[in-house]
């Protein structure tokens, strides 16, 4: 080592990274287990550090290998739907409006179903067997159904009047409220909302 430091730099002092380097070298002379440790560090950095193959780095899959259930690996998508979901379009519904949405029409869009909580209109068509004509919550389809989930009580007279302004709800306790703010949350998590409750002094 010396005789090639002399090669290289004459009579002046080496770099310091050479005397680093040669400090480096000799540790690993001189105690084997820092050369298993060095190869394990070796290991576990270089994924990291070496650049991916085109393949592996593209985790956007084209159209037709999404569409294809055996050309996609498994850890990659695995599947596409057919058909892109229906776009709804955000809508200020007033008691009036929203009592069209029951279920009970024939068309598509009286087959809806949507109710409110909180001011918020959500789609519970997926829901039908529940909130649709004859279920067991059935009387909040087209309805604000605010004042019963906060008393949990599906009786009709939780419902205002079409022709009466929205509940303000004012007079619920704290426990009831939080009952409400929790069905709103379970609604959120499991329906789309698809618009807000006004009143019609508000269109």
């Amino acid at each position: 080592m010396d005789q090639l430091k002399s090669h290289l730099f004459g009579s002046s002092a080496p770099p310091s990274w050479l005397a680093s380097l040669q400090t480096f070298a000799e540790s690993i002379y001189t105690n084997p287990l820092n050369l298993l440790l060095l190869l394990t560090v070796i290991y576990v950095v270089l994924p990291l550090v070496r650049p991916s193959s085109p393949e592996s780095s593209r985790w956007t899959p084209t159209l037709a290998e999404a569409r294809s259930h055996l050309a996609a690996p498994s850890d990659r998508y695995t599947y596409l739907p057919p058909n892109h979901p229906d776009t709804v379009e955000w809508t200020k519904y007033t008691p009036r409006t929203l009592a069209v949405f029951d279920g009970t029409g024939d068309d598509q869009d009286g087959s809806r179903i949507l109710l409110a909580i909180n001011r918020k209109v959500f789609d519970v068509t997926k829901g039908k067997n529940f909130y649709g004509p004859g279920g067991p919550y059935g009387n909040f389809a087209g309805r604000d159904a605010s004042r019963g989930m906060a008393k949990q009580s599906f009786d009709l007279d939780m419902l205002t009047p079409l022709d009466k302004p929205i509940d303000k709800l004012e007079d619920l306790t704290a426990s009831e409220v939080k009952n409400m703010k929790e069905w709103e949350g379970h609604f959120t998590g499991k329906y789309g909302i698809v618009g807000e409750l006004i009143d019609e002094s508000e269109v």
